[in-house]
């Protein structure tokens, strides 16, 4: 089965609303593995890798995001080469 790994840069209100929590919540519900991190300009960067199909559903599910998340923008970058990690975290 095809794998993929996908870098997401998520812009809105998207930092404390539990947005990086509910994101690693959906990504261990499709066996997807990364990590979901704040950075400095109020975005958070989601790294998500596994199957095709599931990366796609967690990319699709990032734009609505947690109850209190308004999400206005989402960039999806396909990494070529990218080290899968074996779990899914937060920073």
């Amino acid at each position: 089965m095809a794998q993929c790994c996908v870098r997401a840069f998520v812009t809105g209100k998207v930092q404390g609303v539990w947005y990086r929590r509910a994101t690693q919540e959906q990504a261990l519900l499709r066996g997807v593995t990364g990590y979901a991190k704040n950075l400095p300009d109020g975005r958070v960067e989601v790294l998500m890798c596994g199957q095709v199909a599931a990366v796609s559903e967690l990319g699709q599910w990032l734009w609505q995001g947690p109850q209190g998340a308004q999400v206005t923008h989402v960039t999806l970058e396909t990494l070529e080469n990218q080290y899968a990690p074996d779990h899914f975290s937060t920073y």
